[in-house]
């Protein structure tokens, strides 16, 4: 089967609405509403998921063609845990704000996976010829 059923792409535009609403609620009222100080990463990291809310209302009307951003999500994510929450963690240093984060980038660690077309992945991304490197006429 070569098309992603109507079904799977429902429960895509579900996840990305589920993105869009929940950074929204969280992000949204810091970027329109920011304090008078923020700290420089506090603000890149506000500014990097507000636009990945905003992308994933995107991905309600294009499913399979924003599926890089849900690429983008479990990417970070899955790093986060690796790289910052599992020294921590062993260090036995885990402290609430680290407790909260790791509950948020799990749902979408085991959430991600779940709900994207891998057959159709494989197919798109690595079953077809990439993009030319350079032109095709001869110089």
């Amino acid at each position: 089967m070569t098309e992603v059923s109507t079904a799977r792409l429902n429960v895509l535009r579900a996840t990305y609405l589920f993105i869009a609403v929940g950074l929204g609620a969280v992000i949204g009222p810091r970027l329109l509403f920011p304090p008078d100080k923020v700290a420089h990463m506090t603000g890149v990291v506000w500014s990097v998921l507000g636009a990945v809310g905003l992308l994933a209302l995107l991905g309600i009307r294009h499913p399979l063609k924003m599926l890089p951003l849900l690429f983008f999500e479990l990417a970070w994510k899955t790093i986060w845990i690796i790289v910052i929450w599992l020294p921590l963690w062993l260090g036995d240093r885990v402290d609430v704000n680290a407790a909260a984060t790791m509950r948020e980038n799990l749902l979408g660690v085991v959430l991600i996976p779940i709900v994207v077309p891998w057959g159709y992945v494989i197919r798109q991304y690595l079953g077809t010829p990439g993009d030319r490197w350079r032109d095709s006429k001869p110089t």
